[in-house]
């Protein structure tokens, strides 16, 4: 409690929602400036933890013999140069396919971007732009070589996965996501992009209004991190992946490669290095924060959101504090 009241200090509008689920049983609440308020549902940007939706759907297809793990991208992705190697989707998936880290940005446009984030501006302007001209230009201009790079986070990565699940199911990859999360999943409050009827509006370092990044089919970023949700479905998509009841979520908790400090990388999710039942991702966009933990071995699951960009790692720290109480 002391971290959730800390964390909701001096913040005017906060919503922030924890979660969690035991062996049967969830509860949710939700904290503002002043401590718990009435339980409501709430629909929030969850950044990055869109990426383990789209390892989901990229597992789908590989368990329907519709794609390979060790499929160039080259497949996928029309007008390519023959002669180049071409990352597989494994090491796109596990962050190891030596991509850039700020791509789709330049040199300039990333410091940019850092310097005003450091300074709270443009909190609520989406950045994240990219068209499939732009996605061609990065990839030719990344020479790379046949190997496992070190670990490199990559939004770009991601959106190459999503570009390719789209070509596969001939539909792109938005409208094959919502069919996906909706008919798939059963996940009936999750939806790519941002509604003005649904979603939580963000809030700045100062307390303004800064309403919701604004995403669209045509913009090929999406499968990072474009996905809106709710605790409550965060949740039953933990269940799903605990109980591994669709039988591709296996592929996605599998080891298969080197992640980061004291994780190892399945398809998207982060795995603790000293136990791979215990699977980690984070999100965050301009004005929200996210993080959903699960371990399977215990049947239990952790999730924060908060309509808030929130300290360095404090949505992390709440979730597995929660995760770690539920452990004992």
């Amino acid at each position: 409690m002391d971290l959730i009241n800390k964390t909701c200090n001096g913040k005017k509008h906060i919503k922030l929602t924890v979660g969690f689920f035991k062996e049967g049983n969830t509860a949710i609440r939700v904290f503002g400036e002043h401590g718990e308020t009435a339980a409501e549902s709430h629909t929030y940007e969850i950044g990055s933890i869109t990426k383990t939706f789209t390892a989901s759907l990229l597992s789908n297809y590989i368990f329907e013999n519709k794609m390979q793990l060790n499929d160039s991208i080259q497949k996928y992705i029309a007008g390519l140069n023959a002669n180049n190697y071409y990352p597989t989707l494994r090491r796109i998936a596990t962050h190891t396919a030596g991509y850039s880290l700020i791509y789709p940005f330049s040199q300039r446009e990333y410091l940019n971007l850092t310097i005003d984030m450091i300074l709270g501006k443009n909190q609520g302007v989406n950045p994240l732009q990219m068209d499939l001209d732009k996605l061609k230009m990065l990839i030719h201009k990344s020479r790379l070589s046949d190997t496992d790079y070190k670990w490199k986070y990559s939004n770009f990565g991601y959106s190459l996965l999503g570009y390719a699940t789209g070509v596969v199911s001939g539909r792109g990859y938005w409208d094959t996501m919502n069919d996906f999360l909706s008919d798939e999943l059963g996940l009936s409050h999750t939806y790519l992009g941002t509604n003005h009827n649904k979603n939580l509006l963000g809030f700045g370092t100062k307390n303004q209004k800064l309403g919701n990044w604004h995403w669209d089919k045509h913009n090929l970023i999406a499968p990072a991190g474009a996905i809106s949700s709710t605790a409550e479905d965060l949740l039953a998509y933990a269940k799903l992946n605990m109980y591994e009841e669709k039988p591709y979520f296996m592929l996605c908790h599998q080891k298969h490669g080197r992640g980061p400090q004291n994780y190892e990388m399945g398809l998207a999710w982060w795995l603790r290095q000293e136990n791979n039942n215990i699977m980690e991702h984070g999100g965050g966009t301009g004005c929200f924060s996210s993080y959903l933990a699960i371990d399977k071995g215990k049947k239990a699951a952790s999730v924060v959101l908060a309509n808030y960009r929130l300290g360095i790692n404090s949505d992390k720290k709440i979730a597995l504090s929660i995760l770690e109480g539920l452990q004992k």
